[in-house]
């Protein structure tokens, strides 16, 4: 039997690029299949909920979005211990500190898979509603070939789909939809609500 494999996007779509992970995950569930023994997940900004799909897998890929101090759009590929030591480098939002926990926890317990961190520096995060900006977005497809070859190496191939999925996001949240209908800045108060934040 092969292991179990959990592809895991995490992040917040509503803070620009804090939703690289969610959009690497779904943009490779769109185009790719792959063994049933991989789950790919939207994890959002799930934390603890996030656990018990943490500790059935023996081997975990994860997606995110983490502030390294480097050139803006920078790609890198983290594994095993230091995993959660970058992840908690800076925090940007609770799914962070939520995603820490998890990992904390799953290790406590005997159960943390074997860890991959594909992550991207970010451009921009204090940008409500906003969406990834181009040397973010320009990272996807090359995250997403890191992932499959990974995977590939774990014994789980991709195979190209014959027509997209969008299983993994309603269709209002999908990207091209997402980004077609939301104002542009100046029309859009992109620091949270105004009825609430006075400028």
């Amino acid at each position: 039997m092969s292991d179990s494999i959990l592809v895991l996007g995490i992040g917040n779509l509503l803070w620009a690029d804090e939703g690289f992970g969610v959009r690497c995950v779904e943009a490779l569930d769109a185009a790719w299949t792959f063994p049933e023994e991989v789950e790919l997940l939207d994890g959002g900004t799930q934390g603890l909920y996030l656990l018990p799909h943490v500790e059935q897998a023996e081997k975990l890929l994860v997606f995110d979005a983490i502030d390294w101090g480097l050139a803006p759009g920078t790609l890198q590929v983290i594994e095993g211990d230091a995993v959660p030591r970058f992840m908690g480098a800076k925090k940007m939002s609770l799914h962070q500190t939520g995603f820490q926990e998890v990992l904390a926890c799953a290790e406590l317990r005997g159960r943390c898979p074997e860890l991959v961190l594909i992550g991207v520096q970010p451009v921009e995060l204090e940008d409500y509603g906003g969406s990834l900006r181009e040397p973010v977005r320009a990272q996807i497809a090359p995250a997403l070939a890191l992932a499959r070859q990974r995977l590939a190496d774990w014994g789980a191939a991709a195979v190209p789909r014959e027509s997209a999925s969008g299983g993994l996001c309603d269709p209002a949240l999908q990207l091209e939809h997402y980004e077609s209908g939301r104002p542009d800045a100046a029309q859009a108060w992109r620091h949270g609500d105004a009825r609430f934040r006075p400028r």
